[in-house]
């Protein structure tokens, strides 16, 4: 399963608007932790498949959006529902740690 790419454009329809929670990693090409968190976030997308939707938000390119949700590190892994966050995870982390926060949020 291919990730979204999300943007200005796409972020109405695709995040606040999904039927599924919805994970965001917010990210940039040149940040070292989030090359190393993407593979595992592709992962878990297609695990989770058809219980979550997961996009990827580059806040170089989405500044507004990264401002308007408070992002000041990155990778921000975002979790939303229906439209409101409701759960944040800032930092690396491991697949094992992020599928135990897929699971709560999807319980």
């Amino acid at each position: 399963m291919a990730l979204t790419e999300l943007n200005a454009d796409n972020w109405e329809q695709e995040v606040m608007q999904s039927e599924l929670p919805v994970l965001v990693d917010f990210w940039a090409p040149w940040c070292g932790p989030c090359k190393m968190v993407g593979p595992v976030v592709e992962a878990l997308a297609a695990e989770n498949a058809g219980k979550l939707n997961v996009g990827k938000l580059n806040v170089d390119e989405n500044k507004s959006i990264a401002i308007q949700y408070g992002v000041r590190g990155i990778p921000t892994l975002a979790f939303f529902k229906d439209g409101q966050e409701i759960k944040r995870v800032v930092g690396s982390q491991g697949k094992e740690q992020l599928q135990k926060v897929i699971d709560s949020v999807l319980g």
